[in-house]
């Protein structure tokens, strides 16, 4: 990998910049929060902008070098952790700090990344890999488990509610909701079992992928290093996105799109990472390590996700809508029937990647335009 190949020759130019530009999103969020820079000025807003996605890209640097240490698929569970905290931060905080409710931010929000994942995700590394070297191959057994594992818990927890009797409208009643909650934790925790010590051998790359020499494994101080560098990028990421969010909902009104088009937002912004490393790896004909960035994503953004904010929901007294209307259920179950299509080949083309970002494409639309 590029950023691991300057991390460990000395590139000081690149660390220097992976450094800052974290530090430089905490300063300015702590600087706005004392109240010593203006939150909605203009030029503000646009540094923050900028430094939101520099910390982006200094969190996938640092992530690459802690995954060269502890290995794939750890490194790619490791990411999918750390994004999906923040991404239920960002959740909790809309839900804790609204009087009215927010009660559908946490369905919009985990659809929307379901979507990006496996339809603008899955779909770019499949037609960016496939175009470099026309076709890709990955372990069939890995991705169809994970598949099997993401499409029960999306049902599950964003169609089911919809035909339940105890609470009137796509809610599940309290024992219900603690019951999904406990079982999609349960669910995560033996995908992660099985991705990383009892079949971890399903979810690695063939010996022969990848025309990269590997590296050598990053010192424990360097590790150390790029974790906490991680966490302090991806704490940038979340802060500054908190500050950008009363611009950010302005324009969105200001542009006419629903309210639920924040979702789409929040769910991007805290994808970003691990989607720029997933096409990386794919540009690197390393497929299998994209997917599973991309689909351990998923699924850690609905086994983690609706737990966390479903306690919040119950704590709170306050109504968690998670069904999704007929429009939603339509593009739910077409992503996930050609995801399956796609998966269990064990080869990738540029046709199917188009498929995929058609549907991302169509998601998008009804997302600004219901």
């Amino acid at each position: 990998m590029d950023s691991s190949n300057a991390a460990h020759g000395g590139g000081w130019i690149f660390w220097s910049k992976t450094v800052v530009a974290p530090v430089a999103a905490l300063s300015v969020v702590a600087l706005e929060h004392a109240h010593l820079i203006d939150a909605e000025g203009v030029a503000l807003v646009s540094i923050a902008a900028v430094l939101l996605f520099a910390s982006v890209f200094a969190a996938v640097h640092h992530a690459e070098t802690v995954a060269l240490k502890v290995g794939e698929p750890m490194g790619s569970i490791l990411l999918a952790l750390a994004v999906t905290a923040i991404e239920t931060s960002l959740i909790v905080a809309a839900m804790a700090g609204s009087a009215s409710g927010d009660n559908a931010l946490a369905r919009d929000t985990v659809f929307s990344a379901l979507s990006i994942v496996l339809n603008g995700v899955v779909g770019l590394c499949v037609l960016v890999g496939a175009a470099r070297y026309r076709e890709q191959g990955f372990r069939v057994h890995g991705t169809v488990s994970a598949l099997s594992v993401l499409a029960t818990l999306a049902i599950v927890t964003l169609i089911l509610p919809n035909f339940t009797v105890s609470r009137l409208g796509p809610q599940y009643s309290p024992t219900q909701l603690a019951f999904v909650g406990v079982l999609s934790l349960v669910l995560y925790g033996v995908f992660v079992f099985v991705q990383s010590i009892r079949h971890r051998d399903y979810f690695l790359a063939d010996s022969g992928d990848g025309g990269e020499a590997a590296h050598a494994p990053p010192s424990a101080g360097v590790t150390a290093f790029s974790g906490l560098m991680l966490l302090l990028s991806l704490a940038g990421v979340v802060l500054l996105a908190e500050t950008l969010s009363p611009s950010l909902e302005h324009a969105i009104r200001a542009a006419g799109l629903p309210v639920s088009f924040l979702g789409v937002v929040i769910a991007t912004l805290v994808l970003l990472p691990e989607s720029a490393a997933a096409i990386a790896a794919a540009r690197a004909d390393k497929l299998q390590i994209s997917l599973n960035l991309a689909l351990g994503s998923a699924i850690a953004s609905i086994g983690l996700t609706i737990p966390a904010v479903g306690a919040v929901s119950l704590y709170y007294g306050k109504e968690l809508t998670l069904g999704l209307d007929a429009e939603g259920i339509t593009l739910l179950m077409l992503t996930l029937f050609v995801s399956t299509l796609t998966l269990a080949t064990g080869r990738a083309t540029i046709l199917q990647g188009a498929v995929h970002l058609v549907l991302f494409g169509v998601f998008l639309l009804f997302s600004a335009v219901p």
